[in-house]
């Protein structure tokens, strides 16, 4: 394959795998058919049978891409976050961001398929551990926190707890306001206890 072939083909599985996300977002699992997906991406249907010709390879596919892309996302708002004083409400505000936006959303649509899908569980528990850890490790460096120290690990789990449960109840709901001022709370409580 040449190489401005190979660029075709690795833009038109970016584009599939967009659309998947989104169409995961705005249709939910039921409704992310293979044929949604591929108009969404703008390509062919021949075209998406070649790089995925079947849901589960698509879908598959997607829930790697998804957990690659909220790596990313968080690598790349991290490196925004102001230093000292209003760090941790910063981190808390940025993590909730993350719970709340498209990659979070199309995340919690395979988390409900994956429940009553064995093949599609088989990917996304393995991965949502990954992430976790990834999510857990990276909250303690973005604290500053001693992650040897006892109940740092416990704290910083129950923020990311909390999080994703804020998360959950945005998907119904806009509760930014009541969102707000449960984080600058926990932002105060956790100060406390990672200095204690």
């Amino acid at each position: 394959m040449s190489v401005r072939q190979q660029e075709r083909s690795d833009a038109t599985r970016a584009r599939l795998m967009d659309a998947a996300v989104a169409c995961l977002v705005d249709h939910g699992w039921a409704g992310t058919t293979t044929t949604v997906v591929a108009r969404r991406a703008g390509v062919s249907r021949g075209a998406q049978l070649h790089h995925y010709p079947t849901r589960a390879e698509l879908v598959l596919a997607a829930v790697e891409h998804i957990g690659t892309a909220r790596f990313d996302e968080v690598r790349a708002r991290a490196g925004a976050l102001p230093v000292g004083p209003g760090r941790t409400a910063a981190v808390l505000d940025m993590l909730a961001a993350l719970h709340t936006g498209p990659l979070f959303r199309a995340m919690l649509e395979l988390w409900v398929a994956a429940r009553t899908d064995p093949v599609l569980r088989e990917v996304v528990v393995p991965l949502e551990a990954e992430v976790g850890r990834e999510t857990h490790r990276l909250t303690v460096e973005l604290l500053g926190a001693d992650g040897s120290r006892p109940g740092v690990r416990a704290a910083i789990q129950q923020t990311l707890d909390l999080v994703r449960g804020l998360g959950v109840s945005a998907l119904l709901t806009d509760d930014t306001t009541r969102r707000r001022r449960l984080l600058a709370d926990w932002a105060r409580h956790l100060d406390t206890r990672l200095e204690a």
